[in-house]
Formats: structure tokens, sequence, C-alpha cells
């Protein structure tokens, strides 16, 4: 028997949220970003939505590529990471997988590469400190690359450490280190990620990456999808199956980190961390009950949790349990946990029902405010 746990998605709200993007960057392409599953939202699910309405897609492993390739999908892919080895270089030419370069130990197979000629992507550490070119090393690896019988173009990137933070000094700095390592050199020029899109307007051309704001989320700090007309596309439920009544004094679940201040009901339901439903939110954290907000009371454990149903005294077994969806938002739930969305939606784990929709009910539109 099933444990109940279900992961709806709204295939619907994914394509009004590319909607979103389009029209937020009409001169730009767009890349959808499916790594990590989709977001958790899984990987040809999605990229076979979108297939035909973005012009490129962005995964983070030579396996994600081959299985989109073996999916049908026809559009261009890029290596986001790149690839660790010569052997696997070779095999993202055969699958028409265009590399990012980022590192001056991924330049000797261009030096003696033949084609089929592909493009590739030069990346640019502007600030961030993780992958790309330092500004003084790119005039090498740019002359390296554009002399390679596989390279067809180099398209410049970057990735911006703060796009989030919308008054943050350090985006304006990356940018113009962006500018001023390409220099007067011609190529398409891809800045942009979600929270650039949503937040930083001069990013939004050439090939802007959208990830999170794909999937309903967004990470800039205090708000939710909602507030910029996205909407969540997956809504993680359970169902209870028990009620009891704690007396004043009671604690609740391991540890007994809850203690009851009065004589209160209580309801178990059968979603844990084993499900990926984060074990390190805190009592108090919110739940939805039918449509009532109610909260976590105790630990969250392997295959349960327990709800404070105070505000919620009438429910029974069997009534529906919303983890997080377009009536409770994800961005408030990890909040609580003290991570972004992107995180839970990505932990959701292989026992867990995914069940895609066209469209959501009416009744799951309605919206708690983050």
């Amino acid at each position: 028997m099933s444990r109940g746990v279900e992961a709806l998605l709204d295939l619907e709200a994914l394509r009004h949220n590319l909607g979103v993007a389009r029209r937020m960057a009409p001169a730009a392409e767009l890349m959808a970003v499916v790594k990590a599953e989709a977001y958790g939202h899984g990987l040809e699910r999605v990229a076979m939505e979108l297939a035909g309405r973005v012009e490129l897609f962005g995964v983070a492993s030579l396996e994600d590529a081959k299985r989109l390739r073996a999916a049908g999908l026809r559009e261009r892919i890029v290596l986001l990471s790149g690839v660790q080895d010569e052997a696997d270089a070779e095999r993202a030419q055969a699958l028409a997988a265009e590399q990012v370069v980022h590192d001056a130990s991924q330049l000797s197979w261009f030096r003696r590469a033949r084609g089929p000629r592909l493009p590739v992507w030069l990346k640019i550490d502007t600030g961030m400190n993780r992958l790309g070119f330092r500004p003084e090393s790119v005039e090498e690896a740019w002359d390296v690359l554009r002399r390679s019988p596989a390279v067809s173009e180099i398209v410049w990137m970057t990735h911006l450490a703060s796009s989030d933070l919308v008054e943050d000094p350090s985006t304006p700095r990356q940018l113009s280190r962006f500018a001023a390592s390409i220099g007067e050199r011609s190529g398409v020029r891809s800045v942009a990620n979600s929270a650039a899109v949503l937040a930083w307007p001069e990013t939004r051309s050439g090939i802007v990456r959208v990830g999170g704001m794909l999937y309903g989320l967004v990470v800039v700090p205090g708000r939710c999808g909602a507030d910029y007309g996205l909407r969540p596309v997956m809504t993680l439920r359970a169902r209870l199956i028990a009620r009891r009544l704690a007396r004043r004094g009671e604690r609740v679940g391991y540890g007994g980190h809850f203690l009851c201040p009065e004589d209160m009901p209580l309801g178990i339901a059968a979603v844990g961390y084993g499900d990926g439903y984060p074990r390190h939110l805190p009592s108090g954290a919110p739940v939805l009950v039918g449509d009532r907000l109610c909260a976590l009371a105790g630990r969250v454990s392997m295959d349960l949790i327990a709800i404070d149903l105070r505000a919620a005294p009438e429910a029974r077994v069997g009534e529906t349990v919303t983890l997080w969806g377009p009536a409770l938002p994800a961005e408030r739930v990890a909040e609580a946990a003290g991570t972004i969305a992107y995180e839970l939606t990505c932990g959701i784990t292989r026992r867990v029902r995914f069940v895609a929709e066209r469209a959501s009910p009416a009744a799951e539109r309605r919206h708690v405010p983050a």
C-alpha cells in the first residue's frame, strides 16, 4: 500500500513561469536549467514539456545529457560544469553537448580535437571564486579556443554571486569585470541566472539561464515566487493517519523537544525526512491541514511528523496535509528550515509518488504570504 506522500506537478504552472521569463527577457534566448533532476521535478518530464519552447537546456552532468538525447531532445544542451577528462570531452562531442570551459586543464583537448564543430562556453570568474578563468587568464584561453577546429563559436559566460540581493554592490562590480575581460571581442554573452532576470534588467540579454524561476521558486530573502507572478510547480502533500489528545506538560517526538503548553490535539502525518521533508525544521514551522495553517510539533522523524492541530481542531484522519505548494510557499518553509526552496524540492526522495497535472485546482492557489 502506498504511504500516500505525493509530489503534484502542475505543468501548466511550468509553462506559465516560462512565459514570465520570456516577458522579462524578450530579447534573450532562454536556457532551461534542468540539473539535479530539474530541481527535483524530474529531468525528462520537465525537459520534454519545455522542448520546442526554449532554445537551450543546461545540465550538470554528461549522464543527464545522454538521458535527454535518449528521450529525443534535439535542442542545444550545455554541460554547465564542463567535463573532467578527455574521454568525457569526446563523449560530449558525440552527444552534441556543449562544454563550459572554466579551467586551464580543459584546454589541452581543444588543442588536439577535430570536428564536429560546436559552440564552447568560456567562463570568466568575475568574483564568485568558484569556476572560471580569472580576468588575467582569459586571453590565453580565448586564443586556444578560437583556434580549435572543434569550436564553432565562443559564448562568454560568468556567474553572479549575489544577484538575489538587489542592492548588493558586488553585482555591478562583477558586470564591470565581465565586460572589461571580454573587451572588444565578439560573441554571445550569458550572465543572468533566475535571480538576475528578476532583479537586474541589464543582464536580460544574450542567453539567460533560468532555473529556479521555471519551477516558481525564488531565493530573494523574504520573498516568494508569487511576488513576481510565478506559480509553484510542485505541491508536496501527505495525509493525517492518526489524531490524539496530548495533555498539558507532555512532550512530543524524539528528544521531547516540544512541550505541550495546554491540553491540545495533535495530528500525525505520514511524511518525514525519508521523503525529503527536512529533519532540521523546528517546531512552529508552517504546515497546512486542509486549508488551515497549523504548525509542526516536535522533531521530524523518518516517516512521520506531529502537527499542532489547535488551529484546525476539526481535522480528522485522512485530511490532506500540504507541506508546501501554492497555498504554502516553499520559500516560507525553507526560511523556517534555514535554507532555500531549491534545496527542498531537490531533496524529494524516490519513495514519493510524482503525479503530473496540467492545472492546479483553484483551491490550491490560495496563498499564505511568505
